[in-house]
């Protein structure tokens, strides 16, 4: 697992391409979200985990951090080790990278 600020991701996401995960609830995805990111609540992760690929890189995002950290866990857990977290979510981006991004 690695960690990434919003400014660390903003650059990466120039050069590579992973699987952004929303893992937020629909209300929340609605207000605000990463372009291309994938909403995939954090309730339906294990049922959805064949979803995921060891081959693949995932990008965890949540509001503030801490859900994207414990889903990590979880699909560590599962095997799936190739992941980024979202440091302070959604939130620190829409503050440091996206002003135009609401608020919540």
């Amino acid at each position: 697992m690695q960690r990434l600020s919003p400014q660390q991701l903003d650059a990466y996401l120039k050069t590579q391409q992973p699987r952004l995960i929303d893992v937020r609830e629909p209300w929340e995805f609605d207000i605000c979200h990463l372009s291309n990111s994938e909403l995939l609540p954090m309730g339906h992760i294990p049922a959805a985990l064949e979803r995921f690929h060891e081959s693949a890189e995932y990008v965890i995002i949540c509001h503030h951090g801490i859900r994207s950290m414990q889903v990590i866990n979880f699909l560590a857990h599962h095997g799936i080790h190739n992941t980024i977290n979202l440091d302070g979510g959604v939130d620190a981006w829409a503050r440091e990278v996206d002003l135009s991004m609401p608020l919540y």
